[in-house]
């Protein structure tokens, strides 16, 4: 799932980012004096000339085969989807222990990460009139049930979000609410944030016009008939409706029914909310030789949705942190400070794993150099952003020119997206974007499609290759990235 800190609030599988910010926005207040007094005479961060010599020899080799593929291919067909609270879950987690173990990563352990459970089961939908028809649809992930019976209703059409929230009180009673918003084809996944609004916000804004359930058009940018699930959320005191989605392909059908006349549709959604679960994030370190109690954090998150294996979303991110690791611990170079990877937990139902992570960790929030996260397919990375300031603006520009010859741009100045990383990014930690093209990424973004055909050998090893070059570089400077006096 992508979540995208910026671009899908309301993501990144994102709604959870709301959640990991507001922790993160409490920690920050607790450790941000921390951070400033670790990092205030620190100075600027400077590279050395044998890591950038060092670059050189990791792009070589991740090119050449970064071995991420071949982890892709061992999570996405020794375990498959990972839905917090499955058996796949926890045969993931044993996966990614094992994994780290055997790369030879120091310290690995795992972390619970409560949570609310939730299961999928039957999925049907079908136009009933003017014409019988089936319809694709998919369940969106906390979604309440329909009864084994299921609901049938005239289905009422809105072009957005806001033209639902605009409909008049008791407008859709005993109606099923319908939003069609398409989603804009972007190389950056900007389109995201608009689309998935409908997604999040659709089930609380339709219950509260009276509808008996609600449907949206498939966050996606494909034409196939996949329909694409994804996290919803509901408001406190607002009745819980079921909310599925229904394919692009059937959604164009729908649009052209419904300029016809009236549409009744029957919907089973054999879904539902479980008790707790507890499912764990894995964590591994690569120790620094010199300062290894400053860290360099790559994120990527284990779970997935359950309707594919997992693949682009998000096996290629786990897979790009543990080839960036392995490539990182073979250079004859050794690491000065840390890295240290962060498989995180339950990022699709809500970013509950950034959350515990951050929870657990915020005393030690003052060690952190830099972090970044794999989160949005397999690449290939076309940009490198990182906040710049008076201590980071040498070390990024060597970074960038680090970056060329893998046909990496420099972005504009900004803060570097992030899902996972929320928590400690608010408790001051400076996060490098390496933007992942996502032009055709969300074609299969939580379909069954999310498989491993979807990976292409020389597109993930160049992301590997970026994303290794990005840690190594920062695991070697010496001096801070972090804005003089704290400021962030």
């Amino acid at each position: 799932m992508l979540a995208l800190k910026n671009r899908s609030l309301g993501t990144g599988g994102a709604l959870g980012v709301v959640l990991g910010v507001a922790l993160g926005v409490a920690l920050g207040g607790i450790v941000g004096l921390l951070a400033t007094a670790a990092w205030a005479d620190a100075g600027p961060a400077t590279i050395p000339a044998s890591a950038l010599s060092s670059v050189k020899e990791l792009q070589k080799r991740a090119l050449a085969g970064s071995g991420a593929y071949e982890v892709v291919e061992s999570l996405t067909t020794q375990v498959g989807p990972r839905l917090p609270g499955t058996p796949n879950d926890a045969a993931a987690v044993a996966w990614a222990v094992k994994a780290m173990k055997d790369m030879g990563l120091q310290d690995v352990h795992t972390e619970a990460v409560p949570m609310p459970g939730w299961r999928r089961g039957l999925e049907r939908a079908s136009i009933v009139a003017p014409m019988p028809q089936p319809v694709a649809v998919a369940a969106l992930g906390a979604s309440v049930g329909t009864g084994p019976e299921g609901i049938e209703a005239e289905v009422v059409r809105f072009a957005s979000l806001a033209d639902l929230k605009a409909a008049p009180a008791g407008a859709l009673t005993g109606k099923i609410a319908y939003i069609a918003l398409p989603m804009a084809r972007t190389q950056d996944g900007s389109g995201y944030g608009e689309a998935v609004a409908m997604r999040l916000a659709g089930p609380a804004a339709a219950a509260k016009k009276g509808a008996v359930a609600v449907i949206i058009r498939s966050v996606g940018t494909d034409a196939h008939r996949t329909p694409h699930t994804g996290m919803t959320r509901y408001e406190e005191g607002v009745a819980k409706i079921p909310a599925g989605a229904i394919s692009t392909i059937d959604a164009g059908q729908l649009d052209r029914l419904l300029e016809h006349g009236p549409v009744k549709m029957k919907l089973v959604l054999d879904v539902g909310p479980l008790d707790p679960i507890t499912t764990y994030s894995v964590v591994g370190d690569l120790k620094g030789t010199e300062k290894p109690d400053e860290i360099v954090v790559m994120g990527a998150h284990l779970d997935s949705w359950d309707l594919g294996t997992g693949a682009i979303d998000d096996g290629a991110g786990v897979a790009i942190a543990l080839a960036s690791a392995k490539l990182i611990k073979g250079l004859p170079e050794k690491p000065k400070r840390t890295l240290r990877v962060v498989l995180f937990a339950a990022e699709e139902e809500g970013t509950y794993g950034a959350a515990a992570y951050g929870k657990a960790h915020a005393a030690e929030a003052a060690h952190y150099v830099l972090g970044t996260e794999a989160d949005l397919g397999i690449g290939p990375v076309w940009q490198f952003k990182l906040k710049s300031n008076a201590n980071a603006e040498g070390a990024i520009a060597a970074m960038a020119a680090a970056l060329k010859p893998l046909r990496i741009v420099q972005g504009a100045d900004g803060e570097g997206e992030s899902s996972d990383l929320g928590p400690m990014a608010e408790a001051g930690m400076p996060v490098a974007e390496l933007s992942l093209d996502a032009t055709t990424y969300f074609d299969i973004h939580h379909t069954a499609d999310d498989t491993l055909d979807r990976i292409d050998r020389p597109t993930i090893d160049q992301s590997t290759a970026a994303y290794a070059s990005v840690l190594w570089l920062a695991m070697q400077a010496s001096g801070t990235f972090r804005a003089p006096g704290g400021a962030k």
